[in-house]
């Protein structure tokens, strides 16, 4: 299949790698310009589980894309969120009335945006918990597991939606169906809105700020924000099972080691974070439903303020 990865950062460029190695035609697309400029001259150089590796990939600027004949069957959306509609103004060449668009961004919403650049037959959403993280421009390192969950927009996209599960695990990348993708991605968001806001304002790794004596107090008590706001969206939590999934992330032997992405947004690479898409909605939400959300609200103002003192663009 011909895909189409707009936004080819650490997770664009892990699913582009894998689906690649699995005989699939990718193409990256990715804003950062040295980024993209180091890809075409050397590849992209992949570290998978302290194994190096270099593949060559297409890659374009999104400003490139209107001179290209580009024949694309799937995208699959990893930009920023902030940079999203942009991308998906930008991707407009290379789509056609059959070019399926499957968003995988953190955080929740993300639909909303898409549907004003792309026919809802047509979009997919859903959510994956693989880690990866960039090194440097055209540089990744790939580490540990993960899976993806999917879902069609409409009712009678699920058949397209089973074929694109089946791609991605033939990849590798453990997809699976799901009736009811806003649970998976609520729980995901929960993930992000525990410890990406924290390890990016405490400068420390998943491991160092888990295992921490007030660790799970923050992280239940934002967690318990989320689960409220969800319940008014007909999204059931199991508070428990999700602080859970989040503790097992600590073990220094498993993922506990990976900073996260909005730490290596921000602190590794001075670019402006998700908060607002993640943290931030539920603050919005809540206001909307009528439900306190203190702690989404101090973190995503002390993100806010990290942005501001190191001059994030």
């Amino acid at each position: 299949m011909k895909i189409a990865i707009a936004g080819a950062g650490a997770m664009g460029c892990r699913f582009g790698y894998m689906l690649s190695e699995a005989g699939n035609e990718v193409t990256l697309i990715d804003q950062w310009e040295d980024h993209v400029k180091i890809i075409k001259k050397d590849g992209l150089s992949v570290n998978v589980d302290g194994k190096e590796t270099k593949v060559g990939l297409p890659v374009y600027l999104p400003s490139e894309l209107e001179n290209q004949q580009l024949d694309i069957d799937l995208v699959i959306l990893f930009t920023k969120a902030l940079q999203l509609a942009n991308m998906l103004q930008a991707i407009q060449p290379i789509l056609n009335k059959s070019t399926n668009v499957l968003c995988l961004l953190n955080g929740i919403g993300h639909e909303e945006t898409v549907e004003r650049y792309v026919p809802r037959e047509n979009i997919f959403i859903g959510n994956t918990m693989w880690t990866a993280g960039i090194e440097g421009p055209g540089k990744v390192k790939l580490f540990g597991s993960g899976n993806v969950e999917l879902q069609n927009l409409l009712p009678e996209g699920k058949e397209t939606a089973l074929e694109i599960v089946h791609l991605l695990s033939e990849a590798g990348l453990n997809a699976k169906y799901s009736d009811h993708v806003l649970h998976s991605i609520y729980r995901k968001a929960c993930v992000n809105g525990t410890l990406n806001g924290l390890c990016t304002i405490l400068d420390g790794n998943i491991a160092t700020i888990g295992n921490t004596s007030v660790a799970e107090h923050m992280i239940r008590t934002i967690v318990d924000e989320f689960a409220d706001v969800a319940e008014k969206e007909g999204v059931t939590l199991d508070r428990e099972a999700v602080i859970s999934q989040i503790k097992a992330t600590f073990d220094p032997n498993g993922i506990g080691k990976h900073y996260p992405s909005m730490y290596q947004d921000l602190i590794l690479n001075n670019r402006l974070t998700e908060i607002d898409y993640i943290n931030g909605a539920i603050v919005r939400k809540g206001k909307k439903y009528g439900i306190d959300t203190p702690y989404c609200a101090f973190l995503t103002e002390l993100v806010h303020c990290k942005e501001e003192m190191l001059g994030a663009k």
